[in-house]
């Protein structure tokens, strides 16, 4: 923050446009060392140096330390010997001397051309003429107090804040014009409406109705405005006044102090290039910070290097041994002795061991050897695959490209394609563009068009590697710090024997310290999965179950201890001290041992301070331990006397500290703190501005109003020289209590002295009191009373002041506050970074986890009479028929049901008819639905509840009739109207938006009451006994615990803080003291109500609450952003809900994995799935769903977040981790999908590849019978010897329909793939000639092998016969065909490679 500057000298600053001859324009380069005015080289040089601005910045510093020490010194002091004066004529000479330097330097023209020279040149001259005696605490203070703006140079972050929120002034400007626009406006028109009513002063003039609205718009008494108008116009315009000034306030409450907010949050938002660049450099940040050990550790770096040595003993050998590293043996004490035979069968499968080993050690060593050994035997085949799988995804990514490049969609109809197949397309040609970049070359001949596609693919192209390199360095760098860090730990704990040692005295392994870890890491851990199948369970009590295990046992345990002790002394008060309570004392006693068990067991498990795991490793570790400290050495001291302001009383508020103790347990409330605190930069430099602007106010006010608000005491005395005596102050009981006095008989009442004094609660004689004064007006409390006094005491010039103070700190300053808090929480929380589209898919995954089936059972399959009840109770006119009945029967209710007032029986009629119309309307959904059905809907029970309490009220009501029925009738009436919020679709957002806000915030509204109980008992410590005053009373006060958070949660709405701050400030001669003990005193203490009511103020009602008002925002950019903002619509998500229900027939909210196929079909519209064009989508979500659970059942919200990731950008919308999580998921599914089809396509192939060798077998096989036919009858059967076909081909068929997929087992004339031996012999032969039987030619047999079938055997007495028979034979012409059909076959099979087989193939 107070770092150095940085150099502006840029080329922006450095050049210039200047025109030429030409008339046109370029750029000139403009020397800033070059003299510019008529002052020496020297002077130039000086007034451009650091030190000259660092001096003239110090002196600056001191002018405004010496003006805020001014007082007010008495009205016999004289001007001319102030010593205040005489600073301020030295300061103003020489910041006077300064502009006259700096003019001479830079010149006139140069010197005026900087909007900061012009700021400096007015201050001097409205300073000037400050000095003059006559003008001197006039409203030229103004330019006075106006010098400490200069400080902000001093600090580049403050300046740089400064410009992010008033440099854009465009925008705050307008809003700021409208305001004062709107103000005018509104006070002449409310000047015109008011000016002639009588006795109404607050619209007689322009001013005060100016005054009066700008009340309202600061809702500081606004309803006594109003009050007071009201009265004087009458009833008869009362109505419409009332409405006219309710409209202006909610209009300038919610619309326009909204709109300054949302102002300084554009200011404040970041550029989406900005963004991402934070985003990288907050991961690089990350990455350093986890690589560097903290300096607690770090300090053994410090010492030299000690690792633990051991001897070795009892080894047989005549040499000394030397001494080894412990850790080193460490590996080698439980290992045995592994037999080769055991290794060896364990490499076949490294699951399947037949060796039993007693050691986990050894069993992980053994696996580390397999895996080696198996590596090193299959790590050429290994290899083979990669390639193989490298040039198949080369092939697939190829075909993908030139598919989507080629694709055209001509002469089919115009059909808007879903977002899922967008998105597919997009990640397919961004990894294309990624893979392909060797394609996207750019030849000759090609048309302009095409240049310019490949020149924007180049730059995708470009982009996208500059993307992946990103985001492959800072994931590399993350793992890098994450190893280095690892290894920095093991060195340290290698090399120094005291390192991880709790107290340096237990050791890293001792059984003492396992033990104290398995205790204090102890932790319910309900699996939400199945270990073996990984799917999920459906357990009933899942919410508990994540609760129980939300800490472990042991902080489940200090919780409880905890909680019990803040309640016992909830029962302390002042009069009932724990030192004179025993039975308080039990608590106390039972919060220290439990808390000393506790510590105890942690630092033995984890260390103290020096340990990686130390107790004390952040500021939630130091509270532990002090908020210890004070309980212990309170337990031990028990106080008896406590005197007020001593120690005792600072240890009793040091142990109200003890609820604090909940933030550090409980993991959720810590991550809120540390959100809140981490970046607290922004929140610091908005105090500080707010801290300047009380600062210029205050020096101004005590400069104006020093000793000019003060006043006697009694009204009828003006001047100061005539309070003195005594006088009669009347006493009145209450302001509608009127005395009946007799003739003559005056009030009651006392005599008091006559005092010069100044206001209660405020004054402007110091610039203490006067800050004090402004921070309360800038609450907005208190503030009409301070303009109401300086208006009557000084003039009414003078409520300008206040006004202008009131405008910039409330509007601007607080709102600046607001924004800034906000701000700062995102940020911290992650959602300030986030892009347009980020932000959009957080809400979207935000939606998803509150979407919900429907629990609507389907309609009725026939079309009876359940079927017509489902039709008519699901029709959107029935459905606001029963809301506009909802809203009748609660219009009833705005009449008061009084048993004895006539009008009531009537009333309570008519909500019984609309109870019979609910009750029926209930019927007509159970006829339709089943009872079962309906009893699935939350919304169908909660009518039934209502409605059944409802026939419960009609039958009490008729029976009694009495103020009890009527009472129950207006709850029934008050429960039904909830029953509406579900019933139309805005008002079921508004309901959500209250319930998610209410969810997120949980842990905040329990920080803010666990702070507000700290308050709580410190207030009783502090202000337990303060005397009752204007705010403080019998109903108001710090008596007790329940009576103090009261009035604090009074606070809280900050209603009249301050004045119960100025009744707690009260100090002698107005109380009694006491320096004994503290409960016996009656008085205040100044110091402390200051610092506790501005502090708890602060806390609670600037920061705290703003953060309910940053998770409120969030969630209503949730649910009420529009369409075009939205990556899946509510329509979408309502069709997706539909389809489910129709899958989802039992209604659990769970599918099996394979109906996710007939989902994912029957989708339409965005969420459609085209077979024809996206079949490889189709299989990457169907694979996705069956390996979330291992092909277990999904649940609704698995397939929700599938399609939600799958219609979605990931590169835009998703951050950098989970961007990496879903490439590497995605890219994995892919593999495994491409393997799927490869495999797949291969069996086919290979199917279809036996069918047609089956077929071409069973032709064969009949030609053989026929030509066997043939042979027969002509040859004679001496010379022709054949073997019986019939037996031999039966046995053939049946052999072949057992095992058609063995070839060892059968020898066809034509081999397959999986032959290897028959194929490569015939391959080898088929150069030989064959016997020709007709046109076609036979391969030649197959040798003869065992196991084989026998087949059809020709054996002839000569080649001369059968040539002769040969050529008397005419073959069949269907024979010659099929012969054809076998060639052609043949053909095809030789043009297989002999060396790739299907074995190869299917092991991709």
């Amino acid at each position: 923050m107070w770092g150095s500057r940085s150099s502006t000298t840029s080329t922006a600053t450095t050049q210039m446009f200047h025109e030429d001859a030409a008339g046109g324009w370029q750029l000139v380069a403009v020397d800033m060392n070059k003299p510019q005015g008529r002052a020496p080289a020297c002077l130039q040089k000086m007034m451009r140096s650091s030190i000259f601005h660092m001096f003239i910045l110090s002196m600056v510093a001191v002018d405004v330390i010496v003006a805020a020490s001014n007082y007010y010194k008495g009205e016999t002091f004289k001007r001319q010997h102030d010593e205040f004066y005489l600073a301020e004529v030295a300061f103003t000479v020489l910041f006077d001397l300064e502009a006259l330097l700096k003019i001479w330097c830079l010149g006139f023209t140069g010197y005026i051309s900087s909007s900061l020279h012009k700021f400096e040149l007015l201050l001097v001259i409205g300073t000037t003429l400050h000095i003059y005696p006559d003008l001197y605490h006039s409203q030229f203070t103004y330019f006075q107090v106006l010098r400490v703006v200069r400080l902000i140079k001093i600090s580049p972050a403050l300046e740089d804040f400064v410009y992010k929120i008033f440099g854009p002034g465009k925008k705050l400007g307008s809003l700021v014009v409208f305001t004062a626009s709107l103000l005018i406006v509104m006070s002449a028109i409310s000047l015109q409406m008011f000016c002639f009513v009588e006795e109404l002063d607050r619209f007689t003039t322009f001013p005060r109705a100016f005054m009066s609205m700008f009340q309202i718009l600061t809702q500081e008494g606004w309803v006594d405005v109003m009050d007071q108008t009201l009265n004087a116009v009458g009833h008869m315009w009362a109505p419409v006044v009332a409405i006219y000034f309710i409209l202006y306030h909610l209009f300038a409450t919610l619309i326009l102090l909204s709109l300054f907010v949302a102002v300084i949050l554009d200011n404040l938002e970041l550029d989406e290039d900005l963004k991402k660049l934070k985003q990288l450099k907050q991961s690089e940040a990350n990455a350093d910070t986890k690589e560097k050990l903290p300096l607690r550790l770090r300090i053994f770096e410090k010492f030299p290097n000690r690792p633990q040595m051991v001897k070795i003993s009892k080894l047989p050998s005549d040499f000394t041994v030397p001494k080894i590293r412990e850790s080193f043996m460490k590996q080698f004490i439980d290992r045995q002795q592994q037999d080769t035979s055991c290794l060896l069968r364990r490499l076949p499968s490294a699951s399947s061991s037949s060796c039993d080993h007693s050691k986990r050690s050894a069993i992980e060593e053994n696996k580390y050897i397999d895996q080696k050994l198996r590596k090193s035997v299959f790590s050429i085949r290994a290899r083979n695959l990669l390639e193989k799988e490298t040039a198949i995804n080369k092939i697939l990514r190829a075909c993908t490209r030139q598919r989507m490049l080629s694709g055209s969609f001509e002469g089919q109809p115009a059909k808007e394609r879903s977002i899922l197949s967008v998105q597919h397309h997009i990640r397919q040609e961004r990894r294309s563009l990624r893979h392909g970049s060797n394609s996207q070359r750019i030849s000759r001949g090609k048309s302009l068009e095409t240049l310019t596609q490949d020149h924007s693919n180049t730059v995708r192209y470009r982009n996208a590697q500059r993307e992946d390199s990103e985001i492959k360095m800072i994931q590399e760098k993350k793992e890098q710090a994450e190893m280095k860090r690892k290894v920095q730990e093991e060195e340290l704990r290698e090399n120094h024997p005291y390192f991880d040692k709790p107290l340096f005295i237990v050791g890293r392994e001792h059984r003492f310290r396992n033990f104290c870890r398995v205790v204090v890491r102890a932790r319910f851990n309900a699996s939400k999965t199945d270990p073996v199948t990984g799917a999920v369970k459906n357990t009933k009590y899942h919410q508990l179950y994540d609760l129980l295990g939300l800490v472990t046992y042991l902080d489940w345990v200090m919780i409880i201890v905890t909680i019990c002790s803040c309640i016992s002394m909830m029962f302390e008060s002042p009069f009932r001290r724990v030192m004179r309570a025993p039975t308080l004392q039990i608590a106390e006693y039972v919060f220290v041992i439990f808390m000393s068990i506790e510590l105890n067991l942690k630092i033995m498990a984890d260390g103290l301070f020096f340990t990686p795991t130390a107790v004390i490793r952040d500021f939630g570790g130091v509270m532990d331990i002090f908020i210890y400290l004070v309980s212990l050495i309170f337990l031990c001291w028990m106080p008896q006397n406590v005197p007020a302001k001593s120690g005792a009383q600072l240890l009793m508020i040091l142990r109200c500290l003890r609820p604090l103790r909940i933030f550090k347990l409980v993991p959720q409330m810590r991550k809120v703190v540390r959100e809140l605190f981490s970046g607290f930069k922004e929140i610091f430099l908005v105090s500080i501005l707010l801290l300047t602007l009380m600062l210029v106010f205050a020096s101004f006010g005590v400069q104006l109003f020093a000793g000019k608000l003060a006043k006697c005491n009694d009204p009828h005395i003006i001047a100061r020289e005539d309070c003195h005596g005594i006088f009669r102050i009347n006493v009145s009981v209450s302001k509608n209590l009127n005395l009946k006095l007799r003739p003559g008989e005056k009030k009651p009442g006392f005599w008091v002295p006559r005092v010069w004094a100044n206001p209660r609660n405020f004054n402007f004689d110091n610039v203490g009191n006067a800050m004090l004064a402004l921070f309360e007006v800038l609450s907005l409390k208190g503030w009409v009373e301070v303009r109401d006094v300086i208006i009557h005491r000084v003039g009414p010039i003078h409520g300008i002041y206040i006004h202008v103070f009131v405008f910039l700190g409330c509007m601007i300053g607080l709102t600046l506050f607001v924004g800034v808090v906000i701000a700062n929480f995102n940020e911290n929380k992650g959602t300030a970074l986030l892009t347009v589209d980020q932000r959009r898919w957080e809400d979207l995954k935000s939606r998803l986890k509150i979407a919900q089936p429907l629990h609507l059972p389907p309609r009725p399959d026939n079309d009876g009479f359940r079927a017509k009840m489902y039709d008519i109770t699901q029709h959107p006119f029935f459905k606001r028929t029963i809301a506009v009945l909802v809203l009748a029967q609660s219009v009833l209710l705005s009449v008061k049901w009084d048993v004895e007032d006539p009008v009531t029986v009537p009333l309570a009629t008519m909500s019984v008819v609309f109870t019979f119309i609910f009750v029926l309307e209930v019927t007509m959904k159970i006829i339709a639905m089943s009872p079962a059905g309906f009893w699935q809907s939350r919304r169908n029970r909660y009518d039934l509840l209502v409605t059944s309490l409802g026939v419960i009220w009609v039958i009490l009501h008729f029976a009694l009739l009495n103020a009890y029925t009527y009472m129950m009738g207006a709850c029934v009436i008050v429960f039904r109207f909830f029953s509406i919020c579900g019933k139309h679709v805005t008002l079921k957002m508004l309901l959500l938006t209250v319930v998610v806000s209410m969810y997120k915030s949980f842990f905040i509204i329990v920080g803010m009451f666990l702070l507000l109980l700290c308050y709580a008992f410190a207030g009783v410590v502090l202000f337990g006994t303060v005397k009752y005053g204007e705010n403080i009373n019998r109903h108001a006060n710090f008596s007790s615990a329940g009576k103090a958070i009261t009035v604090l949660f009074r606070i809280v709405t900050g209603e009249d803080w301050n004045k119960i701050m100025h009744d707690c400030m009260v100090q002698p001669p107005f109380c009694t003291p006491d320096n004994s003990t503290y409960w016996r005193t009656d008085c205040g203490n100044y110091a402390g109500a200051l610092m506790y009511f501005c502090s708890f103020y602060v806390i609670i009602a600037y920061i705290m609450l703003n953060l309910l008002v940053a998770i409120i925002v969030e969630n209503f950019s949730l649910f009420y952003s529009t369409e075009e903002d939205q990556l899946l619509s509510y329509n979408d998500l309502r069709h997706f809900q539909i389809i489910w229900n129709m899958v989802d027939d039992k209604r659990e909210g769970v599918i099996p994995t394979f109906r996710v196929k007939f989902l994912l079909r029957l989708l339409r519209g965005r969420l459609e799935v085209d077979l024809d064009k996206d079949k490889l989508l189709f299989k990457h979500m169907c694979y996705e769903m069956e390996r979330l659970h291992n092909g277990g059942d999904v649940t609704f919200h698995d397939v929700l977040s599938m399609l939600s990731y799958r219609s979605v950008d990931i590169r835009k919308s998703l951050q950098l981790e989970e961007l990496l999580a879903r490439e590497q998921l995605e890219y994995t599914i892919e593999e495994e999908v491409a393997k799927q089809t490869i495999r797949m396509w291969l069996k086919k192939c290979l199917k279809r590849i036996r069918a047609k060798q089956q077929q071409s077998c069973s032709i064969i096989h009949s030609l053989r019978e026929s030509q066997q036919q043939e042979l027969s009858r002509f040859l004679n059967p001496p010379s022709i010897e054949t073997t019986q076909p019939s037996e031999d081909m039966n046995t053939n068929n049946q052999d072949n329909n057992a095992q058609p997929e063995t070839s060892s087992q059968q020898q066809l004339l034509s081999p397959t793939l999986s032959d290897r031996g028959g194929y490569r012999q015939d391959s080898t032969d088929g150069g030989k000639p064959q016997r020709k039987f007709g046109q076609w030619r036979l391969p030649s047999a197959p040798k003869p092998i065992s196991h084989s079938v026998s087949s059809v055997n020709l054996r002839f007495g000569g080649r001369t016969t059968m040539k002769s028979v040969v050529c008397k034979m005419n073959p069949m012409s269907d024979a010659a065909s099929c012969g054809s059909e076998v060639k052609k076959w043949w053909t095809r099979q030789l043009t297989v490679e002999s060396d790739e087989s299907g074995e190869d193939l299917l092991d991709i």
